[in-house]
């Protein structure tokens, strides 16, 4: 190459600019060059921290929870406005949410911490927060961000009041017995009422009207009030620094090139750069290269001590390296790890699947670095005959489900294949041959495959859930008939005022997990919220479906049922097959079978050649003879004859229903 093409292809390479495999945002542009290369670094050219100035007892710890689009996010926000940590502009619209999911669906669905200075009263004070999501879905992220607090603030909108995931949210906080401050948001809208809003929660959690604070987050009324209470009502940490090192982590992410950063709250001691740790979990040693905080931007520090929330960088090159609710201690000094998360409990199952089978690799390492950052999800190795290789995913709910595709998507830019969710039954052995074998008398099945048969088995469970639905009351009737249509059982009935009701009731989950949130929506025109928590099992008459072709099973549409609804789910089934199973020479019967009995039935009729074009007239002997034989040659066909579904057919029929 001659020298003048070497320079034009190094100056082309100079240009082009740096991407990252994972956006943690907004998609923005970035510089070229060089500086490209080095904005990714930029935390090591800030001038560091002295973290020092903030002792244990000027520290405040706390996280914002409320329901669905209360105004969490928009809150932290000015939080971080009037504490000088972000400069007031316009643009300041969920500063927290920084992923491009979270700002496509205008919900959060990560918790998000900030470091936050702020002085009272002549004293510096270090206010750590964390924003969390209200969906239901996310309930794990919250329970788990309470752990690294000492109080929250419970945000009610003044219009909407009391809703589900309200009770919800305070019900984790007050059994982790953190301080709690009720802020009443949206006094600025027109419908506002925050005297009713004050009275439910007096009615429903105890709390004395005079400690309710009243601010609009969207125009800045009242915010300096909040940061008084926390400092107020909020406790210190109980941490020494004097006490040997003990960090939690409690989050983490995968960067390409610097590795896991792990979010860490320091329970005893102090960590710094250079010094030498252990993990708990994996008994493996680091070597600290960077410690911080989030403002909400990585700012590096000297040291974090005792009672601090911070980032911190070892080194982790592998994903399986930073386990959520893991203990890091000092190297030769041990101490006794924290309790760490109770680990989350999968509500729904889907079977995921490369697009391509050449992408299986691809996608098991995007699915590694997603779970390692949310690790609520279980993953389970899988394969079908008919979609290859892949995986079994357990997932908190169906918006959980939708959004970890579409970080996927987004994240990591793999296309998959997304089934059908089912839910996780659980089968009483009776058969002393099959516990010998499963060594253990109930076995829980998430894939139909599994499911064993009914003369071995002496009862079948399903996993139910206590729901909670709070409703204007004029839409009590229609919703009450929606609950009996899903075999659910009333257990409360609660007025919270003289407009609202609070319900309760048992349900089977897989009544719930698909549409019936949509459908409470749209009985209640949007008013009523529901929220639910688990129940445990029940016994119900429950059957495995088959799906038959021809007379042969296809074992991926198998379905595990309700004996009540078997017969409507089979023609649903039949139909949907029926449009997506291209035309053969010969008749095709498809049906759904309950063991040996057929319930519902579609036959996708033969292409069919007119053998009676030629005859022109004559006798009607010669017409009925040319038919005949065409029916036998069909009839051989149909024996002899194999029908394949195509894969593009078992993708239509596999995945979830569109939405209506």
């Amino acid at each position: 190459m001659s020298l003048t093409g070497r320079t034009v292809s190094w100056w082309v390479r100079l240009r082009r600019p740096c991407l990252t495999a994972a956006p943690r945002g907004p998609v923005v542009w970035l510089p070229t060059g060089l500086a490209a290369c080095q904005r990714f670094y930029s935390s090591r050219d800030k001038e560091k921290i002295d973290m020092s100035a903030y002792p244990v007892e000027s520290i405040r710890n706390f996280s914002i929870i409320a329901h669905v689009d209360h105004g969490k996010s928009t809150l932290a926000d000015r939080l971080l406005e009037i504490t000088g940590t972000i400069a007031k502009t316009d643009r300041n619209k969920q500063v927290l949410d920084k992923l491009q999911v979270e700002r496509e669906r205008g919900i959060t669905v990560k918790a998000q911490s900030a470091s936050l200075f702020y002085n009272y009263k002549g004293v510096n004070y270090l206010l750590n927060l964390i924003d969390t999501p209200g969906h239901v879905d996310f309930n794990y992220e919250v329970s788990r961000s309470l752990s690294a607090c000492q109080g929250v603030l419970l945000v009610v909108d003044a219009n909407e009041g009391i809703q589900a995931q309200t009770v919800a949210n305070f019900y984790l906080a007050f059994e982790a017995q953190l301080a709690i401050i009720p802020v009443i948001n949206k006094i600025d809208l027109k419908n506002a009422d925050p005297e009713r809003v004050e009275k439910q929660i007096e009615k429903l959690f105890d709390i004395p009207v005079n400690e309710c604070i009243r601010i609009s987050a969207k125009q800045g009324t009242n915010i300096d009030k909040v940061l008084e209470k926390v400092i107020e009502k909020i406790p210190p940490p109980q941490c020494n620094t004097t006490d040997p090192l003990k960090a939690l982590v409690f989050d983490s992410t995968f960067d390409h090139y610097r590795g896991v950063v792990a979010n860490v709250a320091v329970f005893g001691g102090e960590i710094q750069k250079g010094h030498r740790i252990v993990s708990a979990h994996t008994n493996k040693r680091y070597e600290v290269n960077e410690v911080g905080i989030l403002t909400p931007n990585e700012q590096p520090t000297h040291k974090l001590y005792a009672g601090q929330v911070g980032y911190l960088i070892a080194g982790m090159k592998e994903v399986t390296e930073a386990q959520i609710g893991d203990t890091l201690f000092m190297y030769k000094q041990p101490v006794e790890p924290l309790p760490g998360f109770k680990s989350a409990k999968p509500m729904v199952f889907a079977g995921m699947y490369p697009v391509d089978q050449t992408e299986y690799n691809n996608l098991k390492s995007a699915l590694e670095r997603l779970t390692l950052n949310d690790s609520s999800v279980t993953v389970h190795r899988d394969s079908s005959l008919a979609l290859g290789a892949g995986w079994r995913l357990g997932f908190l709910g169906l918006l959980h489900m939708e959004v970890f595709n579409q970080r996927l998507e987004q994240e990591y830019n793999t296309s998959v294949i997304l089934t059908a969710p089912t839910v996780p039954y659980k089968a009483v052995l009776s058969s002393a041959k099959l516990i010998k074998e499963h060594g253990k008398s109930e076995i829980t099945i998430i894939n139909p495959a599994q499911f064993p048969d009914k003369h071995s088995v002496s009862e079948y469970l399903e996993p139910t859930v206590l729901g909670t639905i709070i409703t204007p009351q004029e839409y009590i009737g229609k919703i009450i008939v929606l609950c009996q249509d899903r075999r659910a059982v009333q257990k409360e009935m609660l007025y919270i005022d003289e407009h609202r009701v609070m319900l309760k009731y048992l349900f089977p989950l897989n009544e719930i997990v698909v549409d019936f949130y949509d459908a409470l929506k749209s009985l209640s025109s949007g008013y009523a919220s529901f929220d639910y928590e688990d129940a445990g099992y029940q016994a119900a008459d429950l059957i495995k479906m088959d799906i038959l072709i021809n007379g042969n099973p296809v074992e991926e549409l198998s379905t595990i049922i309700h004996n009540d609804k078997a017969y409507a789910t089979g023609k649903y089934l039949c139909e949907r097959l029926k449009d997506a199973i291209p035309r053969q020479l010969f008749e095709i019967a498809i049906q759904a079978a309950i063991g040996k009995k057929i319930i519902a039935r579609e036959t996708l009729k033969a292409y069919r050649k007119n053998v009676v074009a030629k005859c022109y007239g004559g006798d009607i002997t010669r017409r009925m003879k040319l038919l005949k034989r065409q029916a036998e040659g069909k009839k051989l066909m149909r024996k002899i004859g194999n029908v394949e579904v195509p894969r593009d057919a078992f993708i239509r029929v596999l995945k979830r229903q569109p939405e209506k």
